[in-house]
């Protein structure tokens, strides 16, 4: 691979943009598919995917084709007019989902305050709670955005220094967050939610798999439980997929390996096909039908260009069967990181494409191993230090995690 100097691009972020982030090394210039290339013409396999806003592949000619047919007849027209396409996405979302309402935003994290809002409206006006005391129970390890009132009820003081104070209503519970535990254990996290609803709890807002957290998965049942919970207390399950959904962890959505329905589904990153900000939330009549006009909105949200992606998106999961590709070769993937013998490797863990790998007592921190990674032509991204996260396309071909693997084996082998 070329030895290159892209210090000139480093410069000038670091002088002209916030230093709200620590990119690695790379100076990306174009993607196709699976794969990234620099400005100097160094090819990478995305094992990132944007957080799961790449499920589709870059630059994918259809998405690609679709955006530019809708920009050249209306991009963005606001939401004091109707549109065909938002009108055929909303109603393709809804018979895909089972879901009978949406509301349309633009980023995760406004989807995730869609959903506290309507939560709340709920609470008063369906469950009877006094105005300005209903609460929502959260997990540790949440990770739902970056906007002030998120980060108040994150578990993790880096996200919350020096951005309070903060708004109330807000109630930490555990999360069932050892998937090698035994049954009493997990047993416990569901006490610990069911013991914080009280009269004033209008929902339980969690991710059904914890993807910043370091890929933390549930044992199995513990979603169900957590339904049979709300359903018993007249509590909404409000389940955040932004990177779960669409695929990523072999189903539609990572609630069905459960067999279970949530009152509220959060959805981001792939809606937008890897091309532009797409998120929704989606509910029941019931709750959404709280909301009237004026009580919120946003200028971009269902915005022609956005419905139309999204839209196409929705149907590329099936006509490029991106869905059962990803359970097909997560599990391959998976099982194949399991068989490394390494003694830093503590524990592999994931479902679908989506897999993290975490190191204990290991030589380098796992941000190194991610430079030693992206040498070898492959881009992934480390979480709390001790995870290297893999979250690839779901359109990737097996013979390119074998090469994956090789190039894990042998940085890996090189420690």
């Amino acid at each position: 691979m070329k030895e290159t100097i892209q210090k000139d691009y480093f410069e000038k972020e670091s002088k002209y943009g916030a230093s709200n982030y620590s990119p690695l090394p790379v100076v990306l210039e174009k993607g196709e598919g699976a794969y990234l290339w620099d400005i100097d013409g160094n090819k990478y396999l995305d094992m990132m995917s944007a957080y799961s806003a790449v499920s589709h592949g870059h630059s994918h000619p259809k998405l690609v084709q679709t955006l530019h047919e809708q920009s050249q007849k209306l991009s963005i027209s606001s939401r004091a007019f109707y549109t065909e396409p938002f009108a055929g996405y909303l109603e393709k979302l809804s018979k895909l989902s089972g879901f009978e309402a949406i509301l349309p935003m633009n980023t995760g994290a406004e989807a995730v305050e869609t959903a506290i809002k309507a939560a709340r409206r709920w609470g008063y006006f369906s469950k009877g709670i006094k105005d300005n005391e209903a609460e929502i129970i959260v997990a540790d390890g949440n990770f739902h955005g970056r906007t002030s009132t998120i980060v108040g009820f994150s578990s993790d003081e880096e996200y919350k220094k020096g951005f309070g104070p903060f708004g109330g209503g807000f109630i930490t519970a555990n999360y069932c967050n050892d998937c090698s535990c035994a049954s009493d254990n997990c047993y416990q996290s569901i006490e610990s939610i069911k013991n914080l609803i009280n009269k004033n709890t209008c929902a339980v807002l969690v991710e059904p798999i914890q993807g910043e957290g370091g890929i933390i998965i549930p044992r199995d049942g513990w979603l169900k439980q957590l339904r049979d919970v709300c359903s018993e207390n007249n509590v909404l399950m409000i389940l955040d997929e932004i990177q779960s959904g669409l695929g990523r962890t072999g189903k539609l959505f990572a609630y069905q390996h459960e067999d279970i329905i949530p009152d509220g589904l959060i959805l981001g990153k792939a809606l937008g096909g890897g091309l532009i900000p797409v998120s929704a939330f989606l509910s029941s009549r019931e709750v959404m039908d709280h909301f009237n006009p004026g009580s919120h909105g946003s200028t971009f949200g269902g915005n022609p260009l956005a419905a139309a992606v999204a839209s196409k998106a929705l149907d590329l999961l099936y006509e490029d069967n991106l869905i059962d590709n990803s359970h097909d070769l997560g599990l391959y993937f998976l099982e194949s990181l399991k068989a490394l013998d390494f003694t830093f490797i503590k524990e592999v863990r994931g479902k679908g494409l989506w897999i993290g790998l975490e190191l204990v007592n290991s030589p380098i921190p796992a941000k190194s191993i991610c430079k030693l990674l992206l040498k070898e032509g492959m881009l992934c991204k480390e979480t709390h230090e001790t995870v290297i996260r893999f979250a690839p396309p779901l359109m990737i071909k097996k013979e390119e995690i074998d090469w994956a693997l090789e190039k894990i084996k042998k940085v890996f082998s090189s420690l």
